[in-house]
C-alpha cells in the first residue's frame, strides 16, 4: 500500500531523485526518462479514455492498461535485484500475453488493410493513435536507457511496451467504427495538388 500524505519534499529541488531502492540519481537519467515516458503516456492514456467512455469494454480494458503501467514504471524505476533485496515489481509475461489476446479480440472485428492509416478520424480513435505515438516514443526510451547504462532492462517491460503499441493502434481503428472511418494514406496523392 502506497501512503502519499505530503506531495512536496524538497527533495528533487537540487536535480536529483530517488529509485525505489532510495538510491539517488540525475532527474535528466536515462532510467528516469524511461519511467518518465511511462508516466506521460497514462497521462495521455487518461486524456484517451474521456473519449472512450462510451464503450464499456475498450475504457476497462484502458483502465487496465494504465493501472499496468504504473507496476511498468515501478519495473523501470528498480534496479536489478541485489541480494538480500526484497523482491522487485516486474511486467509479467501474462500482462503481455493479455494484451496480445485483446489485440486479437479487437482485430477480429476489423477489415484488413489496404494501405496505411493516418491518425484521425473520430475523437476517440485521434486520441488513441496520440497515445500510440507516445507509447512507441516510451519504448525508445526504454530502450535507450538498456543501451546508455548497460543495465538489462526486463525483457518483458520492452515486450509490454511494443505489445501496447499494436493495441493502441488496433483500438484506434475499433474506435473508428469498426475501421470503417480510417483515414487511409494515399501514396503521392497530395503532389499535383
Amino acid at each position: 500500500m502506497v501512503t502519499l500524505d505530503r506531495i512536496y519534499t524538497r527533495a528533487g529541488d537540487g536535480g536529483k531523485t530517488r529509485l525505489s531502492t532510495g538510491q539517488s540519481v540525475s532527474k535528466a537519467s536515462a532510467r528516469v526518462e524511461a519511467y518518465g515516458g511511462v508516466d506521460e503516456l497514462n497521462a495521455v492514456l487518461g486524456v484517451a479514455r474521456r473519449e472512450t467512455a462510451g464503450d464499456e469494454g475498450l475504457d476497462a480494458m484502458l483502465a487496465r492498461i494504465q493501472n499496468d503501467l504504473f507496476d511498468l514504471g515501478a519495473d523501470l524505476a528498480t534496479p536489478e535485484r541485489r541480494e538480500n533485496a526484497p523482491e522487485a515489481l516486474r511486467i509479467t509475461a501474462g500482462q503481455v500475453e493479455r494484451l496480445e489476446r485483446e489485440i486479437d479480440g479487437l482485430n477480429a472485428s476489423l477489415s484488413p488493410l489496404t494501405s496505411f492509416v493516418l491518425p484521425g478520424g473520430s475523437p476517440a480513435s485521434a486520441a488513441l493513435h496520440l497515445a500510440r505515438t507516445v507509447c512507441r516514443r516510451a519504448e525508445r526510451m526504454a530502450v535507450a536507457f538498456a543501451e546508455a547504462e548497460g543495465v538489462g532492462v526486463h525483457q518483458q517491460a520492452l515486450r509490454y511496451l511494443n505489445r501496447l503499441s499494436d493495441l493502441l493502434f488496433v483500438a484506434a481503428r475499433f474506435a473508428n467504427g469498426q475501421g470503417k472511418g480510417d483515414v487511409l494514406w494515399t501514396p503521392g496523392g497530395t503532389r499535383g495538388a
